[in-house]
Protein backbone atom coordinates (compact mmCIF):
# COMPACT_ATOMS: atom_id res chain seq x y z
CA UNK A 1 0.00 0.00 0.00
CA UNK A 2 1.24 3.46 -0.92
CA UNK A 3 0.68 6.58 1.21
CA UNK A 4 0.32 10.27 0.41
CA UNK A 5 0.04 13.43 2.51
CA UNK A 6 -3.51 14.74 2.79
CA UNK A 7 -3.77 18.30 1.53
CA UNK A 8 -0.82 19.82 3.34
CA UNK A 9 -2.09 18.64 6.75
CA UNK A 10 0.93 16.39 7.34
CA UNK A 11 -1.46 13.45 7.79
CA UNK A 12 -0.42 10.43 5.71
CA UNK A 13 -3.23 8.38 4.20
CA UNK A 14 -3.32 5.25 2.08
CA UNK A 15 -3.80 5.80 -1.65
CA UNK A 16 -6.95 3.72 -1.38
CA UNK A 17 -9.53 4.63 1.23
CA UNK A 18 -12.19 2.29 2.61
CA UNK A 19 -15.61 3.82 1.96
CA UNK A 20 -18.31 2.73 4.42
CA UNK A 21 -21.43 3.74 2.49
CA UNK A 22 -22.46 0.12 1.94
CA UNK A 23 -22.18 -0.81 5.63
CA UNK A 24 -25.66 -0.90 7.15
CA UNK A 25 -29.22 -1.26 5.92
CA UNK A 26 -28.51 0.18 2.47
CA UNK A 27 -25.89 -2.48 1.70
CA UNK A 28 -24.63 -5.02 4.22
CA UNK A 29 -26.73 -5.09 7.43
CA UNK A 30 -24.50 -7.70 9.12
CA UNK A 31 -22.41 -5.65 11.56
CA UNK A 32 -19.99 -8.46 12.32
CA UNK A 33 -19.35 -9.10 8.63
CA UNK A 34 -18.77 -5.38 8.03
CA UNK A 35 -16.28 -5.35 10.93
CA UNK A 36 -14.39 -8.23 9.33
CA UNK A 37 -14.20 -6.29 6.07
CA UNK A 38 -12.89 -3.22 7.90
CA UNK A 39 -10.29 -5.26 9.80
CA UNK A 40 -9.12 -6.99 6.63
CA UNK A 41 -8.69 -3.64 4.88
CA UNK A 42 -6.62 -2.34 7.81
CA UNK A 43 -4.54 -5.50 7.78
CA UNK A 44 -3.80 -4.87 4.09
CA UNK A 45 -2.37 -1.42 4.86
CA UNK A 46 -5.45 0.77 4.41
CA UNK A 47 -5.34 3.42 7.15
CA UNK A 48 -8.08 5.73 5.83
CA UNK A 49 -11.84 5.19 6.35
CA UNK A 50 -14.56 7.46 4.98
CA UNK A 51 -18.18 7.43 6.10
CA UNK A 52 -21.03 9.94 6.59
CA UNK A 53 -23.75 10.63 9.10
CA UNK A 54 -26.50 9.93 6.56
CA UNK A 55 -25.24 6.52 5.39
CA UNK A 56 -28.00 4.15 6.48
CA UNK A 57 -29.25 6.94 8.80
CA UNK A 58 -26.20 6.79 11.04
CA UNK A 59 -25.80 3.00 11.07
CA UNK A 60 -22.61 3.12 9.01
CA UNK A 61 -20.95 5.35 11.62
CA UNK A 62 -22.09 2.98 14.36
CA UNK A 63 -20.55 0.00 12.55
CA UNK A 64 -17.27 1.82 11.93
CA UNK A 65 -17.11 2.96 15.54
CA UNK A 66 -17.54 -0.57 16.87
CA UNK A 67 -15.03 -2.01 14.39
CA UNK A 68 -12.33 0.51 15.37
CA UNK A 69 -12.31 -0.31 19.08
CA UNK A 70 -8.67 -0.81 20.00
CA UNK A 71 -7.46 0.40 16.58
CA UNK A 72 -8.65 4.00 16.51
CA UNK A 73 -5.19 5.55 16.84
CA UNK A 74 -4.01 3.75 13.69
CA UNK A 75 -6.83 5.08 11.49
CA UNK A 76 -7.43 8.39 9.75
CA UNK A 77 -11.19 8.69 10.14
CA UNK A 78 -13.35 10.86 7.89
CA UNK A 79 -17.07 11.53 7.99
CA UNK A 80 -19.49 14.10 6.57
CA UNK A 81 -22.37 16.40 7.41
CA UNK A 82 -25.09 18.09 5.33
CA UNK A 83 -27.95 15.77 4.36
CA UNK A 84 -31.14 15.72 6.48
CA UNK A 85 -31.16 13.46 9.51
CA UNK A 86 -34.84 13.14 10.39
CA UNK A 87 -37.97 15.13 9.61
CA UNK A 88 -38.53 18.83 10.08
CA UNK A 89 -36.62 22.08 9.50
CA UNK A 90 -33.05 22.68 10.67
CA UNK A 91 -32.19 18.97 10.51
CA UNK A 92 -29.60 19.31 7.78
CA UNK A 93 -27.55 21.75 5.73
CA UNK A 94 -24.34 23.64 6.46
CA UNK A 95 -25.44 26.06 9.16
CA UNK A 96 -23.60 26.61 12.45
CA UNK A 97 -26.68 25.38 14.30
CA UNK A 98 -26.79 22.05 12.48
CA UNK A 99 -23.06 21.36 12.27
CA UNK A 100 -22.57 21.92 16.02
CA UNK A 101 -25.37 19.51 16.81
CA UNK A 102 -24.51 16.83 14.26
CA UNK A 103 -20.78 16.66 14.95
CA UNK A 104 -21.65 15.59 18.50
CA UNK A 105 -23.94 12.86 17.16
CA UNK A 106 -21.23 11.60 14.81
CA UNK A 107 -18.67 11.52 17.62
CA UNK A 108 -21.07 9.41 19.71
CA UNK A 109 -21.84 6.97 16.89
CA UNK A 110 -18.16 6.65 15.98
CA UNK A 111 -17.20 6.20 19.66
CA UNK A 112 -14.31 8.63 19.34
CA UNK A 113 -13.20 11.95 20.80
CA UNK A 114 -12.09 13.38 17.46
CA UNK A 115 -12.69 13.17 13.72
CA UNK A 116 -9.61 13.46 11.53
CA UNK A 117 -11.42 14.87 8.48
CA UNK A 118 -14.90 16.40 8.73
CA UNK A 119 -16.42 17.09 5.32
CA UNK A 120 -19.32 19.21 4.13
CA UNK A 121 -21.17 16.64 2.05
CA UNK A 122 -22.71 19.04 -0.49
CA UNK A 123 -22.99 22.81 -1.09
CA UNK A 124 -25.74 24.72 0.70
CA UNK A 125 -26.51 28.02 -0.95
CA UNK A 126 -28.93 29.00 1.82
CA UNK A 127 -25.97 29.33 4.20
CA UNK A 128 -23.14 31.83 3.76
CA UNK A 129 -19.89 29.95 3.22
CA UNK A 130 -18.35 32.25 5.86
CA UNK A 131 -20.77 30.82 8.42
CA UNK A 132 -19.77 27.26 7.54
CA UNK A 133 -16.01 27.92 7.54
CA UNK A 134 -16.27 29.80 10.84
CA UNK A 135 -17.96 26.96 12.72
CA UNK A 136 -15.65 24.32 11.22
CA UNK A 137 -12.65 26.39 12.30
CA UNK A 138 -14.10 26.55 15.82
CA UNK A 139 -14.35 22.75 15.88
CA UNK A 140 -10.68 22.48 14.91
CA UNK A 141 -9.81 24.84 17.75
CA UNK A 142 -11.85 22.73 20.17
CA UNK A 143 -9.99 19.59 19.08
CA UNK A 144 -13.15 17.81 17.93
CA UNK A 145 -11.93 17.67 14.34
CA UNK A 146 -8.39 17.81 12.98
CA UNK A 147 -9.15 19.19 9.50
CA UNK A 148 -12.17 19.82 7.30
CA UNK A 149 -13.04 19.63 3.63
CA UNK A 150 -15.85 19.66 1.11
CA UNK A 151 -17.46 17.02 -1.08
CA UNK A 152 -18.85 17.30 -4.61
CA UNK A 153 -18.45 21.08 -4.71
CA UNK A 154 -18.24 22.77 -8.13
CA UNK A 155 -14.98 24.54 -8.87
CA UNK A 156 -16.46 28.03 -8.46
CA UNK A 157 -17.69 27.23 -4.93
CA UNK A 158 -14.26 25.90 -3.96
CA UNK A 159 -12.64 29.11 -5.23
CA UNK A 160 -15.18 31.27 -3.39
CA UNK A 161 -14.56 29.34 -0.15
CA UNK A 162 -10.82 29.96 -0.37
CA UNK A 163 -11.29 33.65 -1.14
CA UNK A 164 -13.66 34.06 1.82
CA UNK A 165 -11.27 32.18 4.12
CA UNK A 166 -8.37 34.43 3.09
CA UNK A 167 -10.39 37.63 3.29
CA UNK A 168 -11.90 36.83 6.70
CA UNK A 169 -8.88 35.13 8.24
CA UNK A 170 -10.66 31.79 8.57
CA UNK A 171 -9.41 28.22 8.30
CA UNK A 172 -9.88 26.79 4.81
CA UNK A 173 -11.07 23.61 3.17
CA UNK A 174 -8.18 21.14 3.07
CA UNK A 175 -9.81 18.52 0.85
CA UNK A 176 -12.44 17.94 -1.82
CA UNK A 177 -14.24 14.66 -2.55
CA UNK A 178 -15.51 14.52 -6.17
CA UNK A 179 -16.83 11.62 -8.27
CA UNK A 180 -14.12 10.50 -10.69
CA UNK A 181 -13.80 7.42 -12.87
CA UNK A 182 -12.93 6.20 -16.35
CA UNK A 183 -16.48 7.09 -17.39
CA UNK A 184 -16.76 10.36 -15.42
CA UNK A 185 -13.77 12.57 -16.20
CA UNK A 186 -15.48 15.96 -16.10
CA UNK A 187 -13.66 17.05 -12.93
CA UNK A 188 -10.39 16.98 -14.87
CA UNK A 189 -11.45 20.22 -16.54
CA UNK A 190 -11.93 22.38 -13.46
CA UNK A 191 -12.27 20.78 -10.01
CA UNK A 192 -8.96 18.89 -10.03
CA UNK A 193 -6.90 21.82 -11.39
CA UNK A 194 -8.47 24.11 -8.77
CA UNK A 195 -7.65 21.65 -5.99
CA UNK A 196 -4.01 21.49 -7.14
CA UNK A 197 -3.87 25.27 -7.25
CA UNK A 198 -4.96 25.53 -3.62
CA UNK A 199 -2.94 22.56 -2.39
CA UNK A 200 -6.04 20.58 -1.44
CA UNK A 201 -6.12 16.85 -0.96
CA UNK A 202 -8.56 14.99 -3.20
CA UNK A 203 -10.54 11.87 -2.26
CA UNK A 204 -12.38 10.50 -5.29
CA UNK A 205 -15.52 8.39 -5.14
CA UNK A 206 -17.39 5.95 -7.42
CA UNK A 207 -14.35 4.54 -9.31
CA UNK A 208 -16.51 1.64 -10.57
CA UNK A 209 -19.22 3.99 -11.89
CA UNK A 210 -22.06 2.36 -9.94
CA UNK A 211 -21.22 -1.04 -11.41
CA UNK A 212 -20.54 -0.16 -15.06
CA UNK A 213 -16.84 -0.88 -14.52
CA UNK A 214 -17.18 -4.15 -12.62
CA UNK A 215 -17.08 -6.20 -15.82
CA UNK A 216 -20.50 -7.67 -15.01
CA UNK A 217 -22.43 -5.22 -17.21
CA UNK A 218 -21.56 -6.02 -20.80
CA UNK A 219 -22.76 -5.17 -24.28
CA UNK A 220 -25.04 -7.83 -25.70
CA UNK A 221 -25.54 -9.56 -22.35
CA UNK A 222 -28.80 -9.45 -20.36
CA UNK A 223 -28.91 -6.87 -17.58
CA UNK A 224 -31.20 -7.53 -14.63
CA UNK A 225 -32.95 -4.22 -14.01
CA UNK A 226 -34.86 -5.56 -10.96
CA UNK A 227 -31.97 -5.99 -8.50
CA UNK A 228 -29.08 -4.00 -7.04
CA UNK A 229 -28.32 -0.47 -8.23
CA UNK A 230 -30.11 -1.14 -11.52
CA UNK A 231 -33.41 -1.56 -9.66
CA UNK A 232 -33.01 1.89 -8.09
CA UNK A 233 -32.42 3.65 -11.42
CA UNK A 234 -33.34 1.32 -14.31
CA UNK A 235 -33.00 4.09 -16.89
CA UNK A 236 -29.33 4.44 -16.02
CA UNK A 237 -28.65 0.85 -17.07
CA UNK A 238 -31.24 0.09 -19.75
CA UNK A 239 -29.14 -0.75 -22.87
CA UNK A 240 -31.94 0.37 -25.20
CA UNK A 241 -31.27 3.98 -24.16
CA UNK A 242 -28.60 5.47 -26.49
CA UNK A 243 -26.46 7.05 -23.78
CA UNK A 244 -26.28 3.71 -21.95
CA UNK A 245 -25.38 1.93 -25.18
CA UNK A 246 -22.51 4.42 -25.59
CA UNK A 247 -21.23 3.55 -22.11
CA UNK A 248 -21.32 -0.16 -22.92
CA UNK A 249 -19.30 0.42 -26.11
CA UNK A 250 -16.60 2.17 -24.09
CA UNK A 251 -16.69 -0.55 -21.42
CA UNK A 252 -15.89 -3.18 -24.07
CA UNK A 253 -12.84 -1.19 -25.18
CA UNK A 254 -11.71 -0.81 -21.57
CA UNK A 255 -12.11 -4.54 -20.95
CA UNK A 256 -9.87 -5.19 -23.94
CA UNK A 257 -7.30 -2.73 -22.60
CA UNK A 258 -7.37 -4.38 -19.16
CA UNK A 259 -6.81 -7.78 -20.77
CA UNK A 260 -3.78 -6.41 -22.63
CA UNK A 261 -2.40 -5.19 -19.28
CA UNK A 262 -3.05 -8.55 -17.62
CA UNK A 263 -5.50 -7.15 -15.08
CA UNK A 264 -9.25 -7.04 -14.56
CA UNK A 265 -11.49 -4.10 -15.45
CA UNK A 266 -12.13 -3.28 -11.75
CA UNK A 267 -8.37 -3.23 -11.10
CA UNK A 268 -7.88 -0.83 -14.01
CA UNK A 269 -10.81 1.31 -12.84
CA UNK A 270 -9.49 1.60 -9.28
CA UNK A 271 -5.95 2.38 -10.46
CA UNK A 272 -7.03 5.09 -12.91
CA UNK A 273 -8.01 7.94 -10.52
CA UNK A 274 -4.85 7.42 -8.45
CA UNK A 275 -2.76 8.22 -11.54
CA UNK A 276 -3.91 11.84 -11.59
CA UNK A 277 -1.42 14.15 -9.83
CA UNK A 278 -4.21 15.98 -7.97
CA UNK A 279 -5.64 12.81 -6.40
CA UNK A 280 -4.58 11.81 -2.90
CA UNK A 281 -6.77 8.77 -2.27
CA UNK A 282 -9.37 6.69 -4.13
CA UNK A 283 -12.41 5.61 -2.14
CA UNK A 284 -13.48 2.00 -2.62
CA UNK A 285 -16.88 1.05 -1.21
CA UNK A 286 -17.23 -2.75 -0.92
CA UNK A 287 -20.32 -4.48 0.37
CA UNK A 288 -18.65 -7.89 0.71
CA UNK A 289 -15.21 -9.29 1.47
CA UNK A 290 -14.96 -10.55 -2.11
CA UNK A 291 -15.56 -7.06 -3.47
CA UNK A 292 -12.91 -5.63 -1.14
CA UNK A 293 -10.30 -8.17 -2.24
CA UNK A 294 -11.10 -7.64 -5.92
CA UNK A 295 -10.76 -3.86 -5.75
CA UNK A 296 -7.69 -3.86 -3.50
CA UNK A 297 -5.79 -5.64 -6.26
CA UNK A 298 -5.89 -2.35 -8.13
CA UNK A 299 -3.94 -0.71 -5.30
CA UNK A 300 -0.73 -2.30 -6.54
CA UNK A 301 -1.32 -1.38 -10.18
CA UNK A 302 0.49 1.65 -11.59
CA UNK A 303 -0.54 2.93 -15.01
CA UNK A 304 2.25 4.13 -17.33
CA UNK A 305 2.01 6.95 -19.87
CA UNK A 306 1.30 4.57 -22.74
CA UNK A 307 -1.69 3.10 -20.91
CA UNK A 308 -3.01 6.52 -19.95
CA UNK A 309 -2.67 7.65 -23.57
CA UNK A 310 -4.75 4.65 -24.66
CA UNK A 311 -7.40 5.54 -22.09
CA UNK A 312 -7.46 9.11 -23.44
CA UNK A 313 -8.11 7.71 -26.92
CA UNK A 314 -11.04 5.61 -25.66
CA UNK A 315 -12.62 8.37 -23.59
CA UNK A 316 -11.14 11.86 -23.98
CA UNK A 317 -10.02 13.86 -20.92
CA UNK A 318 -12.76 15.90 -19.29
CA UNK A 319 -15.54 13.75 -20.79
CA UNK A 320 -18.52 12.58 -18.73
CA UNK A 321 -20.33 9.54 -20.12
CA UNK A 322 -21.76 8.80 -16.71
CA UNK A 323 -23.28 10.85 -13.92
CA UNK A 324 -22.61 9.48 -10.46
CA UNK A 325 -25.58 8.69 -8.22
CA UNK A 326 -26.03 11.43 -5.66
CA UNK A 327 -23.77 13.90 -7.44
CA UNK A 328 -24.66 17.54 -6.81
CA UNK A 329 -26.71 19.29 -9.46
CA UNK A 330 -26.67 23.03 -9.94
CA UNK A 331 -29.81 24.67 -8.48
CA UNK A 332 -29.86 27.09 -11.41
CA UNK A 333 -30.65 24.10 -13.65
CA UNK A 334 -32.88 22.07 -11.33
CA UNK A 335 -34.97 24.78 -9.66
CA UNK A 336 -37.30 26.41 -12.18
CA UNK A 337 -37.82 29.42 -9.90
CA UNK A 338 -34.19 30.37 -10.46
CA UNK A 339 -34.74 30.62 -14.20
CA UNK A 340 -38.15 32.32 -14.42
CA UNK A 341 -39.21 35.77 -13.36
CA UNK A 342 -42.39 36.11 -11.32
CA UNK A 343 -45.42 37.56 -13.13
CA UNK A 344 -45.15 40.77 -11.09
CA UNK A 345 -41.53 41.12 -12.17
CA UNK A 346 -42.52 40.71 -15.80
CA UNK A 347 -45.22 43.35 -15.46
CA UNK A 348 -42.85 45.77 -13.79
CA UNK A 349 -40.04 45.09 -16.23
Amino acid sequence: MRYRVLGGTGIEVSVHCLGAMMFGAVGNPDHDDCARIIHHALDQGVNFIDTADMYSAGESEVIVGKALRGRRDDVVLATKVHFPMGEGPNRGGNSRRWILKEVEESLKRLQTDWIDLYQVHRPDHTTDIEETLDVLGDLVGQGKIRAFGCSTFPAEDIVEAHHVAERRGLRRFRTEQPPYSLLARGVEADVLPVCRRYGMGVLTWSPLASGFLTGRIRKGQPIDLTTGRASLSPNRFDPSIPENAAKLEVVEELIELAADLGCSLPELAVAFPAAHPAVTSVIIGPRTMEQLEATLKGAALTLDDRTLDRIDEIIPPGTDLYRADGAWRRPALTDTARRRRLPADRAAG
